[in-house]
């Protein structure tokens, strides 16, 4: 392959194909990895930071920076447990903190939903049947493809 070196993004690229991270602008991958990860890594982590009890009821939304010293993170909590999450805001906040080595949060908003409109665990919840992927993998004619699928499914299942 020939090396071209007049890219804007990198100084020495190979020509051909690139990954998806190298197209974009250097800005906006520092952007999307300052917030990015550390949203992603709370909702990995959701359960350990809050306890078993208050990751039923409630869940991260957003994380903001509004200044240098002020940055707070949105939490979804189910109408009716706002009390039980106000008192463990302080902790939650210790721990996030602890967790990532360094103050990444200072303030904790809540904001109440009515379980039955819009929550991400009932989505999660639900568990398809296997008739129905069967049904859906069926149509899929490249053997490979339905194969990998249905190892996706086996792996998101037991997640």
């Amino acid at each position: 392959m020939k090396i071209k070196n007049n890219n804007r993004q990198r100084y020495n690229s190979i020509q051909g194909l690139r990954s998806f991270k190298d197209t974009l602008p250097t800005k906006v991958k520092k952007i999307i990895v300052k917030k990015g990860e550390i949203y992603s890594k709370t909702l990995e982590n959701w359960k350990y930071l809050v306890g078993d009890e208050l990751f039923q009821i409630c869940y991260p939304k957003s994380f903001k920076k509004i200044n240098q010293k002020n940055k707070y993170l949105l939490i979804m909590v189910q109408r009716g447990f706002e009390v039980e999450l106000e008192y463990a805001k302080q902790k939650i906040i210790d721990k996030i903190n602890y967790f990532f080595g360094k103050e990444i949060v200072n303030i904790i908003k809540l904001r109440a939903f009515s379980k039955h409109i819009d929550t991400v665990r009932d989505f999660k919840n639900i568990n398809a049947t296997k008739s129905s992927l069967k049904l859906n993998t069926n149509n899929i004619k490249n053997s490979a493809l339905k194969n990998s699928l249905s190892e996706f499914m086996k792996v998101y299942k037991q997640r």
